[in-house]
């Protein structure tokens, strides 16, 4: 038995020269749950989850037609939840705390998972994954193909 997680990206990131696998795009920007040259990929428990993170952050239904998605089996083995106390009160903040990022940092480095299960601060109750593509053992998530990214058009703005 595995756990699902679901990661949509761009279309022109879905594939080469890029590897939507790799945490290039993280490592760039940083994110609720790195620092700026720290890789990591993130993904959500559902594809529904996945397209409200990609939302809070773009805010462009219509660009969604432009989006695919990856299913991503992981064994429940390779899984950490996030540790008790890492949590600031203010975590769910549109601007990350420090200290998520310190915590993640510090669990990219410490190699103690190839994946961290951490609260969504968009949808209350649910869950992310954070995926640490330098972990050894991230070989053993299974990526699969690239899949349509299918939006109900009652959700995308009238032409």
């Amino acid at each position: 038995m595995t756990i699902s997680a679901w990661r949509i990206v761009s279309r022109r990131y879905a594939e080469a020269p890029y590897n939507p696998f790799d945490g290039e795009g993280s490592s760039l920007r940083g994110g609720r749950w790195n620092s700026p040259g720290v890789a990591v990929v993130y993904a959500s428990a559902s594809r529904s989850l996945a397209i409200l993170e990609v939302l809070v952050h773009t805010g462009d239904l219509a660009g969604l037609r432009d989006f695919v998605a990856f299913e991503v089996a992981i064994p429940p083995a390779s899984v950490e939840p996030v540790g008790p106390g890492v949590l600031p009160p203010d975590w769910t903040n549109p601007v990350a705390p420090a200290a998520l990022r310190a915590a993640g940092d510090a669990w990219v480095a410490a190699l103690s998972s190839p994946v961290l299960r951490v609260p969504s601060a968009v949808v209350d109750g649910e869950d992310n994954f954070v995926l640490n593509p330098r972990h050894p053992d991230f070989r053993r998530l299974t990526i699969g193909p690239r899949r349509p990214l299918p939006i109900d058009p009652r959700l995308l703005p009238k032409a």
